[in-house]
């Protein structure tokens, strides 16, 4: 069992910047490859972006490249999601995942994860 909690969300102006976090129990954070996704009011989950196992690979939905970074501290269990440029339409509830399968590369799918955070609110205003 993984718990993660997510937390970092807020209201921002648009144009400005927030670092969301997540925090994954467990002893080996290591072996997860860790996403970020996103979901506004009567949208689908949308994938934001990925990070594999070492930290050496990350991967971004078009949406958002460029502009958002995903990183991550294994030795805290911990991964972040800084978030740059922020428009309105970033509005959304932000959740992180993770994938305990030995797949890599590209993980842009909601049902290629195994756990889910309870997500945190990003609204930015106009």
């Amino acid at each position: 069992q993984v718990q993660l909690v997510e937390s970092g969300g807020g209201l921002v102006q648009a144009g400005g910047s927030l670092r969301l976090s997540c925090l994954a129990s467990g002893r080996t954070f290591n072996r997860y490859y860790m996403g970020w996704f996103r979901q506004a009011p009567g949208k689908e989950r949308q994938f934001v972006g990925g990070i594999s196992r070492s930290g050496g690979s990350t991967y971004y939905g078009d949406s958002v490249k460029g502009r958002f970074t995903i990183s991550r501290d294994n030795a805290r269990n911990t991964v972040y999601l800084q978030m740059n440029s922020l428009k309105p339409e970033d509005t959304a509830v932000y959740y992180c995942a993770a994938d305990l399968s030995s797949s890599s590369g590209w993980r842009g799918r909601v049902n290629q994860y195994d756990y889910w955070g309870q997500g945190t609110q990003v609204t930015v205003s106009s």
